[in-house]
């Protein structure tokens, strides 16, 4: 029972007995009623996140990953333990995901820092999964690698492939407007999600893939193989194996989550159209490690940025056809000279070795050559403007081009509430050249910041045909949605923020080339509105004395902070990009 090995494997982390000895002699004691032998209680400790659950199918392959992992920690000479943690799925999260991202990320630290293990494999999926364990990771300082569900495949809906979520929207829209009926959206319900796996469009789930393997959290080729491959399998066990080195060579989150591997990070982002969500949680991960993030560099890094990627909702396929094509390193290649090639990644070696060992490109249609984008810049613009002062997300890849600039009459909504009681009332004063406000619907106003920028069209428009509508709210878009959306604006409007004070009937300026998002009301009314201006009072279910939501109403940041909480995040130590 010496102690020469403390601080490693089945000596980490000792629980206090005030005797060290003891301790351990306990904890040995205990696990072997799992059956576990002297000689491997010995090895280095690989702990392994468990999210699978029932409410969440984008994690239903997480039980085959867990073994796959497994052997590859053993083959490597490593002792695999798994363990729970919170998971969470976008659909069966109330009132949001987004609320809970944060509880996850400082569970699964927790449980990485008081648990004995000596590196950790983190498999995620679903939007707010990976994010929340990339902040963990960089929270607890213990060597980690990510690793993902993957994509579900594509369905087929009377001959034409549908995917989540994208289709989702597309084909409720038209049923909203009378273009389908019930039978047929009924038949929509069932081809959408036709395996387990994230979603195979570019919505924020894959967007956080693929951000992840070019930020050098994950083994190269990791981030797009569908859920049901023998690929994904083989690539967990690789990921196991690898864990064990990492182990080793002491290889922690600080030497990867660099501020120059933040903005490769982000020019993933721009070049695969991806999820604005990408935005918050990439700045929720730097934050992490004490990086800022200049939203004004990353809105350059976007101008020389082409969106290579065709898959929807920017482009036609779907993510299991940019598996195909090569999936990251194929995007990675075509932007190889904006990338600082020099990271460290977890394998050991750097971006640019990565890319170098990587199988040479074959000839596909996916992802498109500099020369000929898919979107001449990032698909991701950062405005400002009086209605935004801190800033404002705009996805103009998803975007109508003629709605790139424009001038409407507000129409308000003052909450999520107000917003489904009147949408879609007959006598809604409305016009398709309105721009539709929601507000006290972001971080703290909802609470949680949920997918609700995708306001619907009223439905008397949509049932004349209207497609698209400038739209703006304090919330979030989910990334699989399309559309002419501002999102994020702040401060939000529950905070105090000028989208408290828009009325209806103002004028509202759109400028997407120029950046800028302005209401067209002079400074003295709005001085005359902000004087008399008090606070939302909200539901008195959201008035809690206690438990995660107090917590998050009295610590919950800003967008443009990535909404993480404030106590969670060192001091700033330096920029992203």
């Amino acid at each position: 029972m010496g102690n020469g090995d403390a601080g490693k494997g089945m000596r980490k982390g000792l629980t206090s007995y005030g005797d060290e000895a003891f301790s351990l002699f306990l904890r040995k004691a205990f696990i072997k009623a799992l059956g576990y032998s002297d000689d491997a209680l010995e090895l280095p400790v690989v702990g392994i996140a468990n999210t699978y659950s029932a409410y969440n199918p984008c994690h239903g392959n997480v039980p085959q990953l867990i073994e796959a992992i497994k052997r590859g920690v053993l083959r490597a000479g490593g002792l695999p333990v798994e363990f729970p943690t919170i998971t969470l799925h976008e659909s069966f999260s109330h009132p949001t995901s987004m609320l809970r991202r944060n509880l996850m990320a400082m569970e699964t630290e927790e449980m990485i820092r008081s648990q004995p293990m000596d590196a950790v494999v983190l498999i995620g999926g679903c939007d707010k999964t990976v994010p929340a364990q990339i902040m963990a990771a960089a929270s607890a300082g213990v060597p980690a690698i990510e690793v993902v569900t993957g994509t579900m495949l594509s369905g087929s809906h009377r001959g034409v492939r549908v995917g989540a979520c994208t289709d989702c929207r597309r084909y409720w829209g038209m049923y909203r407007g009378n273009e389908i009926d019930e039978a047929e959206i009924a038949e929509v319900n069932d081809a959408l999600v036709p395996t387990v796996g994230y979603c195979g469009v570019m919505g924020t789930a894959a967007t956080m893939a693929c951000v992840t393997e070019a930020l050098g959290m994950m083994l190269a080729g990791g981030a797009v193989i569908p859920a049901v491959a023998a690929d994904r399998m083989r690539h967990a066990e690789a990921a196991g194996a690898r864990a064990v080195a990492m182990a080793a060579e002491k290889l922690t989150p600080d030497r990867i989550l660099t501020p120059k591997a933040f903005a490769n990070a982000f020019r993933m982002l721009l070049a695969i159209g991806g999820s604005t969500n990408g935005v918050i949680h990439l700045t929720a991960m730097a934050r992490r490690m004490g990086y800022a993030v200049d939203l004004e560099s990353l809105d350059r890094m976007g101008r020389e940025t082409p969106v290579l990627v065709d898959v929807k909702p920017s482009g036609r396929f779907y993510v299991g056809d940019l598996a195909r094509a090569g999936g990251v390193r194929t995007v990675l290649r075509e932007i190889r000279d904006l990338l600082h090639l020099d990271c460290l990644t977890v394998s050991g070696r750097t971006l640019g070795e990565e890319l170098d060992a990587a199988p040479a490109p074959w000839p596909q249609e996916v992802v498109r050559p500099r020369a000929n984008p898919v979107y001449p810049e990032g698909g991701i613009a950062v405005l400002r403007g009086n209605l935004a002062p801190e800033s404002a997300i705009f996805k103009q890849s998803a975007a109508s081009p003629d709605l790139l600039s424009h001038t409407g009459r507000a129409v308000v909504f003052d909450s999520l509430d107000d917003m489904a009681k009147r949408i879609d009332a007959p006598d809604l004063d409305v016009t398709p050249e309105d721009v539709l406000v929601l507000r006290n619907a972001g971080p703290k106003g909802a609470p949680g910041m949920p997918e609700a920028g995708y306001i619907p069209i009223p439905k008397k428009l949509a049932q004349q045909g209207v497609k698209d509508m400038v739209r703006i709210s304090d919330c979030r878009m989910s990334g699989t949605a399309f559309g002419s959306i501002v999102l994020h604006v702040d401060p939000e409007a529950a905070v105090g923020g000028p989208l408290a004070l828009v009325q209806d009937g103002d004028m509202i300026r759109l400028d997407v080339p120029g950046r800028r998002l302005e209401l067209l009301v002079d400074d003295d009314e709005l001085a005359r509105r902000r004087a008399a201006w008090t606070p939302p009072e909200p539901p008195a279910a959201l008035q809690p004395e206690r438990g995660y939501l107090r917590l998050h109403l009295d610590h919950v940041e800003q967008a443009h902070l990535g909404a993480d909480l404030d106590f969670m995040a060192p001091p700033v130590r330096g920029k992203v990009p």
